[in-house]
């Protein structure tokens, strides 16, 4: 009997010291909310929380280690106007590599994946380019300070004015009880309807972006 308890008890020992390392391991790997939400997402789990996703990158250790994508940014959308589909994708695959919240890059993953007829890719990342963008619609309704839309930068502004059809005008920044917002004045394409959108830009304003 004394036997089998003591069995017992070192591989309680094992098991605890192995999720200790487990744990050790993770810290060491820098590894983050954000980092196992992109995981589960490039796992095929596209029905995530796409705020969540968006708001842990910002403080999340890979957004502090990610590098200037700039360059491949405007290359992707150079590449896609161009019908350059397999540039397009290398560049788009080398801004997601960095940061997986990018909604153009997601977006220029779809078209070009499915001009050059791969139906699954398409479909996932036209999805994952729904989510990002319904996530920062859900924030609010943008008429309001009170209801602006939260964004992690000024580019998901753009964004967001692209999808909804309209073409940015006049902008400024307003501060209002410990918020900053931008507020932009903007003209709907299609027949010229001005409208004014409130971004809590809190976030980006915190990392000086």
């Amino acid at each position: 009997m004394r036997t089998r308890i003591l069995v017992v008890f070192l591989l309680a020992l094992v098991a605890a010291s192995l999720c200790l390392e487990a744990q050790d391991g993770a810290a060491k790997n820098g590894t983050s909310e954000y980092g196992s939400l992109v995981a589960s997402l490039k796992g095929g789990a596209t029905i995530i929380d796409y705020a969540k996703l968006r708001l842990s990158y910002m403080d999340s250790p890979e957004y502090k280690n990610a590098k200037n994508t700039s360059v491949a940014e405007k290359a992707m959308s150079v590449a896609l106007n161009a019908k350059d589909y397999p540039k397009a994708l290398k560049n788009a695959d080398e801004v997601l590599a960095s940061d997986y919240v990018n909604i153009d890059a997601h977006f220029i993953e779809f078209i070009a994946h499915r001009e050059m007829g791969h139906t699954e890719q398409a479909e996932f990342h036209k999805a994952v380019f729904r989510g990002l963008l319904t996530s920062i619609q859900n924030s609010g309704d943008g008429l309001s300070a009170e209801k602006a839309w939260v964004v992690i930068n000024d580019h998901e502004e753009y964004v967001v004015l692209r999808a909804l059809g309209y073409m940015p005008g006049e902008q400024s920044l307003m501060h209002k009880n410990g918020h900053a917002y931008d507020v932009m004045k903007v003209k709907k394409v299609q027949d010229g309807t001005e409208q004014t959108f409130y971004f809590n830009v809190d976030i980006p304003m915190a990392h000086g972006l």
